[in-house]
Parts: structure tokens; sequence; C-alpha cells
């Protein structure tokens, strides 16, 4: 129940956002706890399928922009089921979106989750130590390899429901594209992709099976690249003749850092020189910066992208070089639904955490170990809870589903299929990720996925509540700022290079699931693990 402070909805209030919405075709609470056991039922007969996905999406390990292999992979699975694939939406090629309808009316359930991976984290799964794939490759070190198997197995076994109970509604899956480059998803919003859609339900691989409400903690961000133009010369001869593209970038890098300490403490703000010049002995005429400058509210994150172009544009004039920049992407602060949070998290204490064998809890101990853990506890056996948000949430990342988070009901849920207390962003957090480890909490990721899509499609009451806290306590007094203009377009050639590269060598070790039972047993890698103590030299 709301209780009786902002947050209370009136009979009066639920009948009207009813009458205007997307109706649900509303069972008794007997009849969904059945179709709920029906779900998780036909969630554990796709158990395979929920492995070779993670696994074969695992192996492809493609960056952002990139998902070539991975977005065919899945659109294929979906196709096969009856789904309608529109591709390249927002001018991504790697973006799309799947859906299926049954019957007349009923809501609109969107489903998504991340699929790029991470550079330089190429990484042996069911290894507890570092031994790249292919030396130097991209690799799964967040583990966005799981998340569309946890969403497809969701739907599949939905689908099954909706056609025998004939329950009206549809379901859109999506995926978020370049999402470590906070890249895509703000892109899909402005463009409409979301339009007519109900509620989100979003995915992200974790070390619990969990999800929040509220404002999180992190923050949103902008990420833009910052190009200077300068004049080349030969750097011995002539020095004087040139402009150097190089110096602006790092005037403008030292006059961030400085203004930094005069920031809120709250604010995240980190950079790569993209672009440094070619060789030391011409003066650099092109070079780039590229930014996040994160934040926790809408303005706080556009006051500060302002900043960074007034130094740019004082770097610029220190070096007589002209400046440019350009949007790649951006990430509202988010903020997440409390009905259907509440919802999901009945869902949650029913499902449970994975049964972890001591195999299972020995190696993630191992793994703890290896990097170096202040903690090394092995896996979550207690399940987190759904708390309040705090009153001061504190800092830290950033995921461009906040973007959808402001225009309709929408949620995050965690499933444990990595190991707690890793670095993050890091091939240690691949180790886990095409393992017993991950497929289990597939497995229950997606049972609580699947029984609150159908808390969704059948509960009027729900998405109507959900639907009021969205329009009369989140977006009451803040709306969504969107920081895309109509001319800023996906940098869709960005990590081409990168790919190109490796892409031949990663091939060779792609999961054939119709040789191999797992991605493990194609590597030669024995499970259970007996060795856990890395050799000399190894990280």
């Amino acid at each position: 129940m709301l209780k009786k402070t902002g947050l209370a909805i009136t009979a009066s209030l639920l009948t009207l956002v009813i009458a205007q919405g997307a109706t649900a075709a509303e069972i008794s609470a007997g009849k969904l706890k059945s179709l709920k056991a029906e779900a998780v039922a036909g969630v554990e007969n796709r158990a395979k399928l929920a492995q070779v996905m993670n696994d074969k999406i695992f192996s492809f390990g493609e960056l952002g922009f990139q998902e070539v292999e991975t977005s065919a992979y899945i659109t294929k699975v979906l196709e096969e089921n009856g789904f309608t694939i529109q591709r390249g939406v927002s001018g991504i090629p790697t973006a799309w979106t799947a859906t299926w309808t049954h019957g007349q009316g009923g809501p609109t359930i969107a489903l998504g989750s991340d699929i790029d991976c991470i550079p330089k984290a190429s990484q042996k799964p069911g290894v507890p130590w570092h031994d790249p794939i292919v030396p130097g490759a991209p690799g799964h070190g967040e583990g966005h390899n799981s998340g569309q198997a946890v969403n497809v197995v969701a739907a599949l076994a939905v689908k099954d429901l909706m056609l025998k109970q004939n329950i009206p509604g549809t379901l859109v899956l999506w995926p978020g594209v370049a999402e470590e480059l906070v890249a895509s998803k703000a892109y899909m919003v402005r463009d409409g992709v979301f339009k007519g859609v109900d509620a989100t339900i979003f995915t992200h691989v974790g070390a619990n099976l969990q999800t929040t409400w509220g404002q999180p903690s992190g923050t949103g961000l902008v990420s833009v690249k910052y190009s200077f133009h300068g004049e080349s010369a030969h750097s011995a001869g002539a020095p004087w003749r040139g402009r150097s593209a190089l110096d602006a970038v790092e005037l403008m890098n030292i006059g961030w850092n400085m203004r930094r300490e005069h920031l809120r403490p709250e604010q995240r703000s980190h950079h790569v020189i993209s672009d440094g010049g070619d060789q030391p002995n011409v003066v650099p005429s092109e070079a780039t910066v590229w930014y996040y400058f994160r934040e926790q509210t809408f303005d706080a994150i556009k006051k500060n992208w302002a900043i960074g172009d007034k130094i740019a544009k004082a770097a610029a004039d220190m070096t007589d070089t002209k400046v440019s920049s350009a949007i790649v992407g951006t990430a509202a602060p988010r903020h997440f639904n409390r009905p259907m949070a509440e919802a999901a998290q009945k869902n949650i204490e029913q499902v449970g955490l994975p049964k972890w064998t001591d195999d299972e809890q020995a190696f993630a101990k191992a793994v703890q170990k290896n990097v170096g853990s202040t903690k090394q506890e092995g896996l979550d056996v207690k399940l987190k809870g759904l708390k309040p948000p705090e009153e001061k949430p504190e800092s830290g990342g950033s995921d461009d589903i906040g973007d959808i988070s402001w225009i309709m009901p929408t949620i995050t849920i965690n499933y444990p299929s990595n190991i707690p207390d890793l670095p993050g962003h890091h091939w240690a957090n691949a180790i886990s990720m095409a393992t017993p480890i991950a497929h289990k909490g597939v497995v229950a990721g997606s049972k609580v996925v699947a029984m609150t899509t159908l808390d969704l499609l059948t509960q009027p009451k729900l998405l109507a509540e959900s639907k009021a806290y969205f329009t009369n306590v989140q977006t009451k007094d803040q709306k969504y700022v969107p920081m895309l203009s109509p001319a800023d377009k996906p940098q869709v050639q960005m990590n081409a290079d990168v790919m190109a590269r490796f892409r031949p060598e990663m091939t060779k070790y792609y999961y054939d699931p119709n040789k191999y039972g797992t991605y493990l047993e194609q590597l030669g890698i024995a499970w259970p693990v007996k060795t856990l103590t890395p050799p000399a030299g190894a990280k």
C-alpha cells in the first residue's frame, strides 16, 4: 500500500488512469498465482536456451555500436518465435525492436537490456585469474552478455501464457546499444521509439536479485568530444609556424582539473585524449579530448557541461586554435517506479537466490582473493530486500536507462550472475559470465521478469498505480530534460577500428552450441574448477 503522503492515490484517480490508458485483462489473485507458477515452469523449461544465449553472446564480445553478431543472433531467435523485428532504429545499425501482439488492446510492456562489452576485457570464463581468450581484445567485463537471455526467455514464457489464456497485450524487446558509451537510449527516446509503451522492465547483471525505486545512488551525464583544430609545422625546423591542437587539449585538461576543486563533491568527471597527434616531429594540427561530465540532477549536469565548454573555448583562445564539440551520448539521472518495484519485489521473494554449490562458492572466493577484493565472502546467499531511496543518494556511475525512466514507469531488475566485490569494467567481471553461476542467475532473473510482466498485463490497478506515481510523484516537479538536439547523431563509427583489428581472431572462438554443450566445454575448461591458485606471473 502507498502511504498517505504525496504518494496517496485515490480510487477516482486510479479509475481515470485506467480509463485513459491501455487496460490489463484483470484476473483473480488465485489465477495469477497459477499463471506465475506456469511462467516459472516455462522459464525452467528454457534453461538450455538461456545458457546458450548467454554463452553465445559472451563469445561475440562486441564493443558499443559494433554489436553486429550479437544483434543478428538475438533478432534471429526472436523472429523464429514470431516477433516482428524493426532494425536500424534511430539510425543505429545494431539497434532494433522486436514486437509481438496478442488480441486487441491490453498494455504494451517493454523489456530492455544492454549488449555491448568492455575494451581490453577478454577473459576465459571459469579461470579465476587473468587469462584472455584473445590478448588485448574486448570482452564482457561487465556481463552485458546475459541480460538479453533473461528477457528473451521471460518473454517466450509469457507469450505462451498470453496465447493459452487469451491475455491481450504487446511485448516489445529492445537492446541497450553502446551503453558503455551511454550513447543510444537518449536517441531512441528523442526519436519516439518507445511511443505507446506503457511500462519498461530493464534488466542488468548484478550479484544479487533485487530492484529499487526512487532515485538510486549514481549520476546522470553528458559525454562530449572536444576537437581542436590548429596548424601543423615541423616541430624542430619551424615550430613557430604551428598552432598545436594538442597544447589546447592539455590546457583544457589543466583548466578542468583546476576547476574541479570548486565543483560539488558529488560530481564525477573523467577524460581520455582520443587523438593526441600523429608523431612528435609534427606539430599536431588536430587533437581531441573526450569528457564525461556526471552530476545528480539535470540542472547540475548542464551547468558543468557549460563550464567544460567555457574552458574549451579558453584553451582554444590561448593557443590560437579553433574548437568544435560533438555529443557522444547522454544519460538522465535515474528514477524508478515504486509500485512496479514493490510488485517485482514480491516476485523476487518468491523466486529467491539460486542455490550455490560449495564448488561455486569456493570459486567465487578464489576470484575475490586473486583480484585483491577487501571482502572475500563468495556469492550472496541472502536477498538484500527493497529499501526506500536514500535521502541523499551517493554519487557514482550512470546508465542511460535514466532517459527511459523519465518518459514512462520503469524499473531495473538486477540478477545474480556476477561475483560480488569485483572492480567493475574489468576482465575479472567476465570470469563468471559464461559459467553455471551466470546461468543460474539468468534463470532466476528471467523468472522474476516473467512474473512481473504478468502482473502488468493482468492487474489494471498495478498499471494505474504505476502511471499515477509517474505523473503525480516522479514528474510532479521535475520533468524530463532532453540534452540532445535534433541535429545530434549517434556516433555509430566508434569502435569500428578496434573490432576490425580483433574480430578475425575472436571469430575463431565463437561458441558453437551444435558441437558443445557449453562455452566452457568448447574452451576445454573443466567445471567445477579444481585449481584456484594462479600460476606464477598470472594476475
